[in-house]
């Protein structure tokens, strides 16, 4: 029986390809994106291209595969070209996933360019609002990743988050991944037993232990709060192992996908070396 730990996985030759290699590196759950990551506009799936993607992803006996959207969509824009092109890719990521069968899709939240955090957490909430209501299509869930807090990113606290689910209309339909390096960089500190369990009681007081729905699993290059978003190979950035051990025994989180986004080697061999350093750190019984 697979666990739910993978990686991020490529779609270089087409989406049906990812699958596949994620079972080939070890994965019982990957991550992906459903279209070029550098360009805002993808294209849509065919009905051929679908049914080869569900195809592969049945024999693959993988879990679970989740969307992360490309890193140029930024909803807390202000009204003009960013935004409309922001709302339009997202629609377009929503309406792929429903056809691909993908229920959720990891994004980040946005940026709110110096106007300020309560008017960028209310440009998500109307965002959200337009994109749910115009999408019926997709009936999955959004996962809001916790973010760095690099220059006016938001996501960085867990108030944050709670903001933006409680300003939507649709609050059942959002969720959070919780990025290791993000929010070790944002200053929660899970390196520790008593940090981790602090961390985690906060998490739940403030937004709900329930509402986290996915995990990626990166070591952080800087310390901790630093507000820098490097990602690191597991037990080798200024993490180091003890938090990944807490999440790897923390029986909560046994279902909850454990996607890895740390740099990738020559034939991403890395995914496996990593892969095999969180298992090993899982008592008997733990999964």
């Amino acid at each position: 029986m697979k666990d739910y730990l993978g990686a991020h996985m490529s779609i270089a030759g087409g989406l049906h390809n990812a699958p596949e290699r994620g079972a080939k590196a070890g994965c019982g759950v990957i991550q992906v994106f459903t279209q070029n990551s550098n360009q805002w506009r993808g294209k849509m799936p065919s009905d051929s291209d679908v049914a080869l993607f569900r195809e592969k992803w049945e024999e693959s006996g993988l879990h679970e595969i989740i969307s992360h959207d490309i890193y140029l969509i930024n909803l807390a824009a202000a009204p003009g070209d960013v935004r409309t092109k922001s709302l339009a890719s997202f629609r377009e990521e929503m309406e792929r996933c429903a056809r691909l069968g993908i229920t959720k899709i990891v994004m980040h939240p946005g940026s709110h360019l110096g106007e300020g955090e309560e008017t960028g957490i209310r440009r998500i909430c109307e965002a959200f609002d337009e994109l749910l209501a115009t999408t019926p299509d997709y009936t999955g869930k959004i996962l809001l990743e916790t973010t760095a807090g690099q220059g006016s990113n938001l996501g960085h606290t867990f108030e944050h988050l709670r903001a933006i689910i409680d300003g939507t209309s649709h609050p059942h339909r959002l969720a959070v991944c919780y990025d290791t390096c993000h929010t070790f960089a944002a200053g929660y500190d899970i390196t520790t037993q008593e940090g981790y369990e602090q961390t985690f009681a906060t998490f739940d007081r403030i937004i709900g232990i329930d509402r986290l729905q996915c995990f990626h699993m990166n070591d952080s290059r800087k310390g901790l709060n630093c507000r820098v978003d490097r990602h690191e190979h597991i037990g080798r950035g200024a993490m180091g192992i003890n938090g990944f051990r807490f999440l790897m025994n923390d029986s909560r989180f046994t279902s909850i996908p454990k996607i890895l986004e740390t740099p990738k080697g020559d034939n991403d061999e890395m995914d496996e070396v990593n892969l095999k350093t969180l298992r090993d750190l899982m008592k008997p019984g733990a999964a």
